[in-house]
């Protein structure tokens, strides 16, 4: 209700009526909705409040919680995670004396009033640190304890960066051996020591077939009589019940437990890294359920990977760890620099590609990559990659997941084939982009998105039943993918050695059939309720298709060996084509038609494969499959499904065209006057007045109604604080006192007149943009200076104002979307 002229009991007070006080980014945002009365804060916050400084902590919002909890913003949609957003980091910076440049760090407490997809303001944020450093740097020249917290404060971006490190490659290791195991359970068991994989199980075997190995059993050898038909109907049986199992407990997990567990997290971690807020997607509690389900979900056999979830992971303890350390925890652009490190963690894990991950970062995921980030975020791809070789999840002996153990040279005539397949890698990335997001628009309309846990129990009984007769498709999609990249001359799988010794007209049909299969029942399993990543599938599709091509060049080179062509070309015919290269390069021209990636997946498959004598080949298919892929259907699927769930997503890659001005975006469009204060002569009733009115973010600041010219901009959210503070430490509020928006300091003549002071709140530097600006200079402000808002003036005076969701409501119009499909809160 409106500001209490008595005193009011506040200790009953809800923790959501901390909440409710937020409005929308702008004027614009809040205009739809209904005006919300102007509440206090609880007891424990205003209490919190009385002790801030000297009154003039600029308090700031938390972007990410580490759950679903009250104070950070739970709902329904939250994880559900219990970590409370009051918390004190455990390395906090000291507060220093009362009066010092350093009483205006940022050591207030931040208000919790964001809200789902509210944007964050990347350009106050770094005004804010670089007052932070600029007061250590005060502090450090006068007094040795100040220089040591300096010290500490250059180093904790190393320290976090290490530490997020760490976390990520140790939860990958523990991901990967767990997903091993399990998914060796549908097929068998080693008696003498249940919790060994096949490949731990038979270790000690000198036979290198896994099928001649005695320590292990299949659970058709349990009846009565062993490698009958029986026996094959029994480990058919144990099979479809394990991957239903597996399948139907990770979606149980992700719908009771953590709904933000659910898919592969790239989309989400691309709008959050952009300035978004999504409450609890990087929480504790979603970190777990990630965790657990994305063993469950990999090893039920459905055509899903877990490397893009282990970018999600790697997020979450990027954020987690970051929480830590006030520095990160109250600054939401310094965090991200955090979580962008992390996410190139996420795919060194993944992959075992450190470099890999840098670009992908760099290229894919992260919004604002900085110089210094850059470096950090190769140091945290190092120290995850070296803690995930210590655990040899892979088995190999090798750092990297599909070792090609050849180097043999390619020959220019081969460049024909890699061309074909880039075509055929882009027509099935733009084939399945159409067709997924058909399947998952369809599932967000109908009944079906109301039984999520028996859809993927109904998805996984169906791959079950059609991949367990192929040989190449019962198996794990990364063993199929390992031994398709395999040479016929080495060391070699069960699996791979089926490709060289069965006929290559039966290989080729089962190949035919595996990618058909892989590329049909990804279509519906990407964007199930469960923990779902789409690189190894895509890799599936694309290798399958190429190890065909391969052996088909293979069988021409064969046949025509006296040819001119191939004695010139090919001294060896043994060595004149590697199938296994044609895979490799199939999978990079697959997973580059649906990602639309470039040089970070070049750079990932070289990384990955350690065929570093590839790179051309693996640059011709990726550039092929991107013309192709963007000439048949525009965006990567990525952005397709930002697009399909409404996420607020300002794409820097994105071209954008339109002669209009600037006038035609900004708010309001009536003609009417924008609601705002004066700098002078404001009373407590008028600002009352304003806040229970509306339900905007914030007001622009003009120094009178008469003249309009731009004093600055203030937040409802940091007025209602300074209010709340000011009644905890001076009783009731009375509507006739005044408000000083200005510096009091230099308009007095030795006597301060009674009133609150709310200059504290006026953030003179707001931007200012001219309403005969072209549309698209304005995009690129918001898209480089990452700001929240601008205000839009007319010969100097205000007339309006544009946010970045303003933007977006713009960019969509012209594009022919419906704006409202757009989730703004």
């Amino acid at each position: 209700k409106k500001i209490k002229h008595t005193a009011t009991n506040t200790t009953t007070t809800s923790a959501a009526a901390a909440a409710s006080i937020a409005g929308s980014a702008s004027a614009s945002e809040g205009a739809a909705t209904a005006p919300q009365p102007l509440r206090l804060l609880p007891a424990a916050a205003a209490d919190a409040l009385a002790g801030v400084g000297n009154g003039r902590d600029t308090p700031e919002s938390v972007l990410l919680t580490g759950g679903g909890g009250e104070d950070d913003g739970g709902d329904a949609d939250s994880d559900g995670g219990h970590e409370d957003a009051d918390t004190v980091p455990l390395f906090r910076t000291p507060r220093f004396r009362k009066g010092d440049p350093a009483s205006v760090t940022g050591d207030a407490k931040p208000s919790k009033q964001e809200e789902d997809f509210s944007t964050i303001d990347w350009a106050r944020d770094s005004a804010r640190e670089r007052m932070r450093q600029r007061s250590l740097r005060v502090e450090a020249r006068s007094t040795a304890r100040g220089l040591y917290w300096k010290v500490f404060d250059a180093a904790q971006g190393w320290i976090v960066v290490t530490l997020v490190g760490l976390a990520a490659g140790f939860s990958a290791g523990v991901i990967d051996i767990s997903t091993s195991w399990l998914a060796d359970v549908r097929e068998g068991i080693c008696p003498g020591a249940w919790w060994l994989n096949i490949v731990h199980c038979c270790w000690a075997e000198p036979a290198s077939s896994t099928a001649s190995c005695q320590s292990w059993r299949e659970w058709g050898d349990f009846s009565v009589t062993p490698h009958s038909a029986a026996a094959y109907v029994l480990n058919f049986f144990v099979y479809m019940l394990f991957s239903v199992l597996f399948a139907s407990l990770s979606a149980l997990l992700v719908k009771h437990l953590a709904p933000y567990a659910s898919g592969s997290g790239i989309p989400e971690v691309k709008t959050i890294l952009s300035g978004f807020v999504i409450h609890g997607y990087f929480g504790l509690w979603t970190l777990a359920v990630k965790s657990a389900g994305l063993v469950l979900s990999v090893s039920s056999g459905l055509s899903l990977g877990k490397e893009g979830p282990l970018v999600h992971v790697a997020c979450c303890c990027g954020n987690v760890i970051s929480r830590m350390f006030e520095k990160y925890r109250f600054n939401q652009a310094k965090r991200r620099e955090v979580l962008s490190a992390a996410a190139a963690a996420g795919v060194s894990v993944a992959f075992g590609a450190p470099v890999g991950g840098v670009l992908f970062s760099l290229e894919e995921v992260s919004y604002y990559f900085p110089h210094k980030t850059m470096w950090r975020a190769f140091f945290c791809a190092l120290v995850a990659a070296g803690v995930l070789v210590s655990m040899n999840p892979f088995v190999s002996g090798h750092d990297i997941k599909f070792y090609a153990g050849y180097d043999y040279p390619w020959h220019w005539f081969e460049l024909i084939p890699f061309i074909l397949l880039g075509v055929f890698g882009g027509a099935f990335g733009a084939a399945f982009c159409k067709f997924n997001l058909q399947w998952c628009a369809y599932r967000k309309t109908s009944n079906l998105g109301k039984y999520p846990i028996t859809e993927v129990a109904a998805v996984a009984l169906a791959t079950a039943i059609i991949a367990y007769p192929n040989a190449y498709t019962r198996v794990s999609t990364s063993e199929l993918i390992e031994a398709l990249f395999s040479d016929c001359t080495s060391e070699r799988s069960d699996l791979a050695i089926s490709l060289c010794s069965d006929g290559s007209g039966k290989v080729i049909g089962l190949l035919l059939l595996a990618c058909v299969m892989k590329a049909v029942s990804t279509v519906f399993t990407f964007g199930l309720k469960v923990p779902a990543g789409l690189f190894i599938p895509s890799m599936a599709v694309g290798s399958a298709m190429g190890r065909v091509v391969g052996m088909i060049v293979d069988m021409i080179a064969r046949a025509n060996q006296n040819t001119h062509l191939f004695e010139l070309s090919c001294p060896s015919i043994e060595t004149c084509v590697t199938p296994g290269l044609y895979a490799m390069v199939g999978a990079a021209a697959a997973l580059g038609g649906v990602t639309r990636m470039t040089v970070s997946l070049v750079v990932i498959m070289f990384e990955l494969t350690g065929g570093l004598t590839y790179i051309v080949p693996f640059m011709t298919a990726v550039m092929v499959s991107k013309w192709v892929g963007d000439a048949l259907f525009k965006e990567g699927i990525y952005d397709a499904h930002i697009r399909l769930n409404g996420y607020p997503f300002l794409d820097h890659k994105e071209d954008f065209s339109t002669s209009d001005m600037l006038a035609a975006v900004a708010q309001p469009q009536d003609g009417s006057r924008l609601d705002s204060l004066q700098l002078y002569d404001n009373k407590l009733s008028d600002l009352e007045v304003l806040l229970d009115n509306t339900d905007y973010a914030g007001f622009p600041v003009v120094n009178s109604f008469n003249d309009m010219l731009v004093a600055g901009y203030v937040s409802r959210t940091e007025i209602m604080e300074v209010l709340e503070k000011y009644r905890v430490e001076h009783g009731p509020l009375d509507p006739s006192m005044k408000v000083f928006l200005h510096d009091r300091s230099t308009h007095s003549d030795g006597q301060e007149e009674e009133g609150i002071d709310l200059f504290s709140c006026l953030h003179t530097s707001a931007f200012q943009l001219a309403t005969d600006m072209p549309v698209v200079t304005a995009i690129e402000v918001f898209r480089r200076m990452g700001i929240r808002y601008a205000l839009i003036t007319h010969t100097g005076r205000l007339v309006g104002i544009v946010t970045k969701k303003d933007i977006l409501m713009y960019m969509a119009k012209k594009r022919g979307r419906d704006p409202n499909t757009i989730r703004w809160r």
